[in-house]
């Protein structure tokens, strides 16, 4: 079944006007979620705001939207104020320049989408993801709508376009800010992560090896309950914080990564063999022997008869 998409609009490339459609990249029904109810008769509940001052329930007609620029002290705006602020949503993916695909840091990644051809403009999609898949780039886009301004990224993948929708920079936090200590690392540990790299690396992505243990646990026991069953749950024990030597963990990590080694003959297998008399060993050859003897000497008497 074809997915259905979500939005229409138009890249802008150069003088190249290209309808797409929007699809959505990632399918949030496929989580599991739970609704919150009553405990007593297992009813829905409903949400509720509630005046932080007097405990008053607010209906939603008599609520503002407030900035607090200080501790508890808001500016207020109307919807009517709020609305003259956003950006008009033209549609438009207005590619504004290029850049390698591989220096964008993919911190900056936030939803995706799928974007597919509109009419008539399969041709031109198609020449747009060939060329970024050619060049190794990726196109930096800004895109209207919903009242809201967009930095996207255009690039390709397997013929195709995704629109990664990006972070501004001041929504991502600097990583020179993360404190890390000063450690110094020697040449034979560094080999060696990079043997275990070499070791359990693979020459493609695949997603479809892995699975979401915690959903597949979830899903079980929700079947179970549905059937009636009950479920048994234990406290998940909590991991231990051992120090190691590092030399020595990442020998056992590239031993563990080897496998194990190939299954020699058991002692216990090879005992009958070593228990025979060498002098009972030397004999089967040569009686195989003097069997071929005496099969070519009759061979040799009936040809002179």
């Amino acid at each position: 079944m074809a997915p259905r998409s979500i939005a229409t609009g138009t890249i802008s490339f150069g003088l190249v006007s290209i309808p797409v459609r929007l699809y959505a990249a990632t399918q949030p029904s496929a989580q599991v979620s739970f609704h919150l109810l009553h405990e007593k008769d297992g009813s829905r509940l409903k949400q509720q705001y509630v005046c932080g001052k007097d405990g008053e329930i607010v209906p939603r007609e008599e609520m503002v939207k407030g900035f607090e620029f200080a501790k508890d002290r808001y500016v207020t705006f109307t919807t009517e104020e709020l609305k003259a602020l956003e950006e008009i949503a033209t549609q438009t993916i207005d590619i504004s320049e290029f850049v390698p695909a591989s220096k964008v840091d993919p911190v900056y990644f936030d939803r995706a989408y799928h974007l597919g051809p509109d009419k008539g403009g399969a041709k031109a999609y198609r020449l747009l993801a060939e060329a970024l898949s050619r060049s190794g780039k990726a196109a930096l886009a800004r895109y209207a709508a919903r009242g809201k301004q967009y930095l996207v990224l255009i690039r390709p993948a397997r013929g195709r376009l995704v629109m990664q929708q990006l972070y501004y920079p001041d929504e991502v936090r600097p990583i020179d800010e993360v404190p890390v200590d000063d450690a110094e690392l020697k040449d034979g540990e560094v080999q060696l992560a990079l043997q275990l790299i070499e070791q359990t690396a693979v020459d493609e992505f695949h997603p479809e090896r892995y699975e979401d243990g915690v959903k597949k646990r979830t899903l079980e026991a929700i079947e179970r309950k549905v059937q009636g069953q009950e479920i048994s749950v234990s406290a998940p024990a909590e991991p231990r914080g051992e120090v190691i030597d590092i030399m020595d963990a990442l020998r056992a990590s590239l031993e563990a990564a080897r496998g194990p080694a190939p299954a020699e003959e058991s002692p216990k297998a090879a005992q009958p063999e070593e228990a025979e008399p060498a002098q009972g060993r030397r004999k089967a050859p040569l009686r195989a022997a003097a069997r071929h003897a005496d099969g070519r000497s009759r061979a040799g008497s009936g040809g002179k008869k």
